[in-house]
């Protein structure tokens, strides 16, 4: 009947990381703390789930005395948010037919 949820970007901070990948060529860690208003640590335990996936890939970068280190979507990241952005249709389609 209705297409399960990916329960890897059912996770309210990974979905919206992912949700900023999608409208960004890539984006730092720094970027993503900000956007998502999460703690380093959290962060960084979502990005690994996503990067052990295959939805996003890391680049490390050194500037200067610092490390940079960006963020961007795969495409089967790209695939896997818009099928989970079809299937949260489905649902709301589902509940508005109803009413």
């Amino acid at each position: 009947m209705f297409r399960p949820l990916n329960p890897l970007l059912h996770s309210q901070l990974r979905l919206a990381v992912m949700s900023i990948l999608m409208s960004v060529a890539e984006a730092d860690f720094v970027y993503l703390k900000e956007k998502t208003a999460s703690t380093a640590g959290n962060l960084s335990v979502q990005l690994d789930k996503l990067l052990t996936a295959g939805y996003i890939t890391m680049k490390r970068v050194n500037a200067g005395r610092n490390q940079r280190t960006t963020f961007r979507i795969t495409s089967r990241g790209q695939e896997a948010f818009e099928e989970y952005v079809e299937a949260l249709k489905d649902y709301i389609r589902a509940g508005e037919a109803g009413t």
